[in-house]
């Protein structure tokens, strides 16, 4: 009989659960353990979920109520505001597909977004012309408007707080990210995955969103639990399905990130299911927002030994409009 002492202790989940509450409030040792944690998950998978941010649970279930609003109505009034995608505004089935992103040819992805971005104008017209926009907010939708802008302004604090985490947990100035924050843009969608009643049955290789990374510096991700739902992928285990917790928001590393560490952290790799066979009717609603920085900062890879590849110092912003370019769908 086995001394269950000696038993191995059991192998730190690859994406574990991080409470801000200690790492707002505790003591310096506390908080670097934080920081390692952080630190190996970021290196494993890229993703961790994130519990005691202080984001109101009625605020997100409200967002998702103004939205389901807009999503119900017949397409040819959502058709007033569609875009491309970059756009403000309904981006409608097939107008995507993230698996273009890392040179896969799938076919569009499963879903409709209400994509919203940068809510104040910059001060340089050539960078205003480019990445600013007035969000648009359909009038079918009663409330999205205030419940949108409160969200975002939420989001915005938790990206500061989690670049400032991200910045001790290389054992960097704790400004050494967020600094890069005067004037961030950022993305905000509003996924709609419907059931196949919606959307058809899925072509081979079909997904609600296609296998890719995000392009920025953090993604906040606001999710329901599923059957077609997020799945993520590891060198170890390859695709699993993403833990859930519905306290929790699901963070993960875009392009950005993973190259200012020097590949340190990774890119965490994602994909959303179809429709799954024995529950076709799933319909699962979103909340995505993309983190970014202030348009022209010069990303610069974190030299060893942290970072673990130099990268070629790049725009942020040139390197973002590239990879908007490459998923949209002609």
């Amino acid at each position: 009989m086995s001394n269950p002492s000696s038993a191995p202790a059991p192998a730190a989940p690859r994406i574990p659960t991080v409470d801000l509450r200690p790492w707002l409030s505790g003591d310096a040792e506390t908080r670097k353990e934080i920081a390692r944690t952080v630190d190996d998950a970021l290196q494993t998978a890229g993703f961790l979920l994130v519990t005691g941010h202080g984001v109101d649970p009625a605020l997100r279930s409200g967002l998702r109520e103004a939205a389901r609003a807009f999503f119900a109505l017949p397409a040819e009034v959502k058709e007033r505001y569609a875009v491309k995608v970059g756009g403000r505004g309904w981006l409608g089935p097939g107008a995507e597909a993230n698996g273009y992103s890392e040179g896969t040819e799938t076919p569009p992805d499963l879903k409709e977004s209400l994509s919203f971005a940068t809510h104040e104008p910059f001060d340089d017209p050539v960078v205003n012309a480019e990445w600013y926009a007035p969000n648009v907010y359909p009038a079918e939708a009663p409330g999205l408007r205030e419940l949108c802008e409160e969200y975002l302004d939420r989001m915005g604090e938790l990206e500061k707080e989690l670049l400032t985490l991200l910045g001790e947990a290389l054992g960097l100035a704790p400004d050494f990210f967020s600094r890069h924050m005067d004037h961030p843009t950022y993305g905000f969608n509003i996924n709609w995955y419907p059931g196949v009643e919606v959307v058809g049955e899925p072509e081979p290789g079909q997904f609600r969103i296609g296998p890719h990374t995000d392009f920025g510096t953090v993604t906040i991700l606001d999710r329901q639990a599923g059957k077609g739902g997020l799945q993520v992928y590891t060198d170890e285990g390859g695709w699993e399905d993403a833990p859930f917790d519905p306290e929790a928001f699901t963070i993960n590393i875009g392009d950005l990130m993973a190259r200012w560490t020097g590949d340190r952290w990774r890119s965490g790799r994602h994909r959303v299911l179809p429709p799954p066979a024995d529950s076709p009717a799933e319909e699962l609603m979103s909340l995505v927002y993309f983190g970014e920085c202030t348009p022209g900062t010069i990303v610069e890879s974190v030299p060893a030994p942290v970072g673990r590849v130099s990268y070629e110092p790049f725009d942020s912003h040139v390197y973002l409009r590239g990879q908007l370019d490459s998923i949209t769908v002609d």
